[in-house]
């Protein structure tokens, strides 16, 4: 049997699970979505498409405007007392969602493709797991993880995020689960835990096209993601359970991202799951893409 993993058809990963979120409408560069009891509405490039309703008559609680080329911009808010943060919640798991001056709210909706498939790979493995969740953000795959039984480690170059992070896991209820919550470079922290010997059954990567540690290291996605997924496959267990890689970048095409990790997962045999990850608008056929994606499974 070939131990060079498979590389599947390509698929559209859909975020159709959720209660508390749903894109509501979507098109002209913009879209339209409910975030628990607020309503946004914010810039998207890709939704060059009609939308459903004139923009012009949306009704949004917040609308965020850019100012600038690199996502920098403002929250028009409808009334002044609107909250700036607030509670949502996905499968069990509670967390705050707020506004920031990128128009991000602190969660990426459409992950929730990869924080199921976790915590099912999980709990069907019947046996201990430790995850390696590498820029890591507010942490909802950490959640994810360790509320399925997984021993977490959380990395992320912002000691604000895992913050962050720290608080959802309480409101969540979870306190007690293991997660271990570091601000590194991600670059450093891997080095490291190649010379110490560890090792980690399941890693979850979402790298940013460009980005900065906490002293300042710079990272670059064409430059680093090589030498990233090489660190990835020396730190695997000897009984991997998966590699799930996410990619914002326009650029790079879900078949590059899909090779890279198959060369670097040479003789682990198993198969790579990739395409891309969409949120499905309500009401009409319309599929909003967010990013990118491979995921090898054992």
């Amino acid at each position: 049997m070939s131990k060079t993993p498979i590389i599947t058809e390509p698929i559209i990963l859909k975020a159709d699970d959720w209660q508390d979120y749903q894109l509501l409408d979507s098109g002209h560069g913009r879209k339209l979505e409910r975030f628990g009891r607020q309503i946004t509405d914010r810039p998207d490039p890709q939704a060059f498409w009609m939308p459903a309703n004139p923009v012009e008559t949306w009704k949004a609680d917040a609308t965020f405007s850019a100012s600038g080329d690199d996502e920098r911009g403002n929250w028009q808010k409808s009334r002044p007392n609107l909250p700036d943060d607030w509670k949502m919640g996905w499968n069990g798991l509670s967390f705050e969602v707020r506004r920031s001056p990128f128009r991000h709210l602190g969660v990426f909706q459409e992950h929730s493709v990869h924080w199921r498939h976790a915590q099912e790979k999980i709990r069907a493995a019947g046996r201990p797991i430790k995850l390696l969740n590498l820029f890591g953000y507010t942490g909802m795959m950490s959640l994810a993880a360790a509320d399925a039984g997984a021993q977490v480690t959380h990395i992320d170059a912002s000691p604000k995020s895992n913050g962050y992070g720290k608080a959802n896991q309480e409101l969540s209820g979870i306190g007690e689960k293991p997660i271990r919550w570091i601000a590194d470079d991600v670059l450093k922290f891997m080095r490291r835990e190649v010379r110490r010997g560890n090792t980690y059954d399941a890693i979850v990567l979402d790298p940013p096209k460009f980005g900065r540690g906490p002293k300042n290291e710079t990272w670059r996605l064409e430059e680093n993601l090589p030498e990233l997924l090489e660190l990835c496959r020396a730190v695997l267990s000897e009984q991997p359970l998966f590699v799930t890689s996410t990619v914002y970048a326009v650029r790079l095409s879900y078949l590059a991202l899909a090779q890279s990790l198959r060369d670097h997962l040479e003789g682990l045999g198993g198969t790579i799951t990739t395409g891309e990850m969409a949120i499905p608008e309500a009401g009409r056929d319309v599929l909003l893409p967010t990013a990118i994606f491979a995921r090898w499974d054992a």
